[in-house]
């Protein structure tokens, strides 16, 4: 599957607001990442940048909240989560943000030389400095919004034209209807496996 282009325009983030999604800003939608269908419960993207910090929204429909972890760093992916992989620079190094429903965050460095699980090495003592990230749950949806400063990246505000490589992911647990995992770009590997650098998409900023 030929990765695809998300484009990043540039907006003004609203804290009144942290959940608007700014004009002309796309809402891109996650499919399973196993096989690239649609997933049982929807998720959207939005991502924007403003002059310090790359913004990502994450847009959930939910069932019920899975999710116990309080703790920085913790295995977070063991349970309801979204997840973020960047890589300004080149795949063989990404960053890799995460974020549960009760707020809890987890950061790690990916140093990947072959582009697969089996010889990555995940450095989780990296700190995504002045990280932030909020959730908000309503009746039928759990809505998350991530922003991270570009200078954690070891990075500038990209100039107009300027590509990343990335993905979005997010892990839905449920006893009813059985684990669900979402890609922007699936992996298309079962089970599930995110760390698949081929398989990232284009972030072209504007």
């Amino acid at each position: 599957m030929p990765p695809q282009t998300l484009f990043v325009r540039r907006a003004a983030f609203s804290i009144e607001d942290p959940w608007a999604v700014p004009p002309r800003s796309q809402r891109v939608p996650l499919r399973r990442a196993t096989d690239g269908a649609p997933p049982r419960l929807l998720t959207e993207v939005v991502v924007f940048a403003d002059d310090e910090r790359l913004n990502v929204l994450f847009l959930s429909k939910d069932e019920g909240i899975v999710a116990t972890h309080l703790l920085h760093d913790a295995p977070l992916y063991d349970e309801d989560v979204v997840e973020i992989f960047l890589s300004p620079a080149m795949p063989t190094r990404y960053y890799e943000i995460e974020v549960n429903p009760l707020g809890t965050t987890f950061d790690a460095r990916i140093d990947s030389p072959d582009g697969t699980r089996a010889t990555m090495r995940a450095d989780t003592g990296w700190e995504c400095a002045n990280l932030f990230a909020a959730v908000r749950k309503t009746l039928d949806a759990t809505d998350t919004i991530i922003r991270i400063p570009f200078a954690s990246l070891d990075a500038r505000m990209p100039r107009g034209g300027e590509e990343w490589r990335g993905n979005f992911f997010r892990i839905d647990r449920s006893a009813a209807h059985g684990d669900e995992f979402s890609a922007w770009q699936p992996t298309l590997k079962n089970p599930a496996d995110f760390h698949v650098t081929s398989a990232f998409g284009r972030l072209v900023f504007e």
